[in-house]
């Protein structure tokens, strides 16, 4: 049911008053791959990384919001849907504050990644990370490609459910080719220049 008898409300405070009080604009880097091609590990390394050069920044992990904000949604094609937009949402809310928003989330639909870039508007920047299939699966940190392939996870994606790359990324990052020092200096070159002041 939508809700109804609401009013949205207007902050007082403008965004280039937090933009300039921070050093830089909010936004988001929406970090969408298949599991195991690095996505936490670099958001996280990244968010050390900037948070030292004084940015205001912090990460959203997929994992994480479902352990609470999302812990009543499964990995039904509709479900799936869900989690992302509330996680867009979510991100909005902090890029609206000034903050540089770190979205780690396989993500694996491309209307839903759109859609969230209709919410956040011109400060998402997606960030494809690519190592391909075969390297995923050999990391398999979790060893839930073992486990799908078993035929113990369902819809698993890349395996038994889809993962719609992205055709025109902001950034796209081979974590196969490419240690992680080197997408890091990269990823913040590109924050330099995506969220720097007007």
């Amino acid at each position: 049911m939508n809700s109804t008898n609401i009013t949205s409300v207007t902050h007082g405070v403008p965004a280039q008053s937090r933009w300039k009080k921070h050093g830089h604009s909010g936004g988001v880097l929406w970090f969408t791959g298949l599991s195991g091609s690095g996505k936490s590990t670099l958001a996280m390394a990244l968010e050390d990384a900037l948070f030292a050069k004084d940015y205001e920044v912090f990460t959203l992990d997929g994992d994480n919001l479902r352990h609470g904000l999302n812990a009543n949604l499964g990995f039904s094609a509709e479900d799936r849907s869900e989690n992302i937009r509330r996680a867009g949402e979510v991100a909005a809310l902090f890029a609206s504050s000034g903050i540089i928003v770190l979205a780690a989330f396989i993500s694996p639909y491309a209307r839903d990644r759109d859609q969230v870039r209709q919410i956040i508007g011109n400060n998402f920047h997606e960030v494809y990370l690519d190592p391909g299939l075969d390297s995923c699966e050999a990391r398999d940190p979790k060893g839930l490609y073992k486990k799908a392939r078993a035929g113990e996870i369902p819809d698993f994606t890349g395996i038994s459910a889809p993962y719609e790359a992205p055709i025109n990324p902001e950034l796209r990052i081979d974590t196969h080719k490419q240690a992680i020092d080197e997408s890091i200096d990269q990823l913040i070159a590109y924050t330099g220049r995506a969220f720097r002041l007007p």
